[in-house]
């Protein structure tokens, strides 16, 4: 039978095994957070749009609203 000072002690035992396990799932996320916004980082450049299709998408894009307002004048001329 256990006296005071043994349950103490396995009470102590269970928290610091607790806290243990704990800090280790925190560490263990962060260290692949970081692993993950290194590699955002790794992706970013290759992943946004080059200023040359950004040019190539908005001409065509206001070659598209030029058509629907001269479409929109030639109705409101009727």
């Amino acid at each position: 039978m256990l006296d005071v000072q043994g349950l103490i002690d396995l009470g102590g035992a269970a928290f610091l095994a607790t806290l243990g396990w704990f800090a280790r799932q925190l560490y263990e996320s962060v260290r692949e957070l970081r692993d993950d916004v290194h590699q955002i980082e790794i992706d970013l450049p290759t992943n946004y749009i080059r200023r040359e299709e950004y040019a190539e998408t908005m001409k065509r894009i206001e070659a598209i609203v030029e058509r629907i307002f001269d479409k929109l004048d030639a109705k409101a001329d009727k």
